[in-house]
C-alpha cells in the first residue's frame, strides 16, 4: 500500500525517531464527571501505515485500560534540530487505536518483550520543521492534513 498520507521526509523523519508522548483518556460517564487525560513518554515503532506502543507492564499501564475505554489517541514525536538557533521539528496525530499481538516490535530489543501493542491508526496530522523551516515570516509554518 502506497502512503499519501505521509510525506517522504515526514516517513524518514519518523523512521529515524524513537521516543514519542501518547495520550489517552478514558471515557467519563455522568457520575465520574469531567475525565483525567493521561499522557506518558513511550518508545514506538512505525511501519509507513500504523505506529506501534508498547511497553513492559502494558497490559496493566493506564494508556491500555484507557484505549479498552475510549479508542481515540494523541502521539506526538517531535526534537530539536538545532538550540541555537532554536529549531523544533516534530509531528502532532491523532488517530484510533486497537490492541495487537505483534511478533518482531521495539519491544524484543528491550529483554522485555510483550508481543501486545496498542495500535495507532493516523487520522490528522500536523507536522513543523520537517519539511520547511519551522518560522516563516515570524510566524509558525505548520503543514496539517487529515483522512475522511
Amino acid at each position: 500500500m502506497v502512503n499519501t498520507f505521509f510525506s517522504e521526509k515526514e516517513i524518514e523523519y519518523l523512521r529515524s525517531q524513537h521516543l514519542a508522548r501518547i495520550a489517552t483518556a478514558a471515557k467519563s460517564s455522568e457520575e465520574e464527571g469531567s475525565i483525567q487525560p493521561d499522557v506518558v513518554p513511550v518508545g514506538f515503532d512505525f511501519d509507513g501505515e500504523y505506529f506501534y506502543v508498547g511497553g513492559m507492564n502494558i497490559l496493566k499501564s493506564t494508556k491500555y485500560k484507557n484505549v479498552l475505554k475510549n479508542n481515540k489517541v494523541a502521539i506526538v514525536i517531535d526534537d530539536l534540530k538545532s538550540v541555537d538557533p532554536w529549531d523544533p521539528r516534530g509531528m502532532k496525530i491523532y488517530g484510533i487505536a486497537d490492541i495487537v499481538t505483534r511478533q518482531g516490535g521495539y519491544m524484543e530489543s528491550t529483554g522485555n518483550s510483550n508481543p501486545q501493542y496498542i495500535r495507532i491508526s493516523p487520522k490528522k496530522k500536523w507536522s513543523w520543521g520537517i519539511e520547511e523551516p519551522v518560522f516563516v515570516e515570524d510566524r509558525f509554518n505548520v503543514k496539517r492534513a487529515k483522512i475522511g
